[in-house]
């Protein structure tokens, strides 16, 4: 496969964690400990994508205690179709590490972040398939 040819779907993770944006702050720290990750997507009870919440928007918030009251409510997205090189150049752009996953109802379908992008540049460097 050539780089070009790479979508967003042939990087992204699907098994993603997310939180609701009622939920308590204390359970989005918690959440990102247990699976070692820097953002967790906030997502409504019927999985649509509502916003993002990243490490450093939880780090000491003043008189916040629920996810709502931190995270990011415009968020960037691609679909899975999108070119992998377009979510990197959002994420270059906009200074993000990564991009949310949603398909046509607005439902998260995964994430790419910049360690998948790293993996790919490794894997290109050493002359390997860029296919995982």
């Amino acid at each position: 496969m050539k780089p070009t040819e790479l979508t967003v779907a042939d990087l992204m993770s699907t098994n993603v964690i997310t939180i609701n944006a009622s939920d308590p702050i204390k359970e989005g720290r918690a959440d990102m400990d247990l699976g070692v990750i820097r953002h967790l997507p906030v997502v409504d009870d019927r999985g649509r994508l509502v916003g993002v919440v990243s490490d450093r928007d939880l780090i000491a918030p003043k008189r916040a205690h629920k996810i709502a009251d931190v995270m990011t409510r415009d968020v960037m997205t691609a679909r899975p179709e999108t070119p992998a090189f377009e979510a990197a150049s959002m994420m270059l752009d906009h200074k993000i590490g990564s991009v949310l996953v949603v398909n046509d109802e607005n439902k998260l379908v995964g994430v790419v972040t910049q360690t998948d992008y790293l993996e790919v540049a490794r894997r290109a460097l050493l002359g390997l398939s860029l296919e995982r």
